[in-house]
């Protein structure tokens, strides 16, 4: 049987500053730039998470869109809508708010709930802006 890729978007609206404790004022503006302002900085956040699987022959399904739907919302929006990342929110605790640490931590927070929805997790896209978006295959390189 083939497997079927299938993605559900979702969005979110975060802050975060990107600091690096250990270094100077100096040297976090000029890696960081605007971006590590001492007041935060937001973003409206896009996630598209892919899932990928056989299709069930009852259903038709790789995963049903509303459960999947449902593990987005309870394991990412809920504990990061409207939250400040380098504060707020557990699992991103001790670690550098960057859309790069974010995405890894995304995808522990949700591929054991799309495993037992019935899905195997394939990728994850985190676009923190039209411009700049990171994408995650859970350390296996797709290219």
């Amino acid at each position: 049987m083939k497997s079927v890729y299938i993605t559900r978007r979702e969005i979110f609206n975060a802050a975060h500053k990107l600091w690096n404790e250990n270094w100077s004022d100096e040297k976090n503006e000029k890696v960081f730039g605007k971006c590590s302002n001492r007041n935060w900085h937001g973003h409206n956040f896009t996630i598209l998470v892919t899932v990928k699987g056989v299709p069930n022959p009852d259903t038709g399904f790789v995963i049903n869109l509303t459960d999947l739907s449902q593990i987005i919302k309870d394991k990412v929006i809920e504990p990061m809508d409207h939250k400040n990342l380098n504060l707020d929110v557990p699992f991103m605790a001790g670690k550098l708010a960057s859309t790069e640490n974010m995405v890894i931590e995304i995808w522990d927070q949700i591929k054991d709930s799309i495993m037992i929805a019935g899905g195997e997790l394939a990728k994850i896209k985190l676009i923190e802006t039209e411009n700049n978006f990171v994408e995650y295959f859970g350390g296996s390189e797709p290219y």
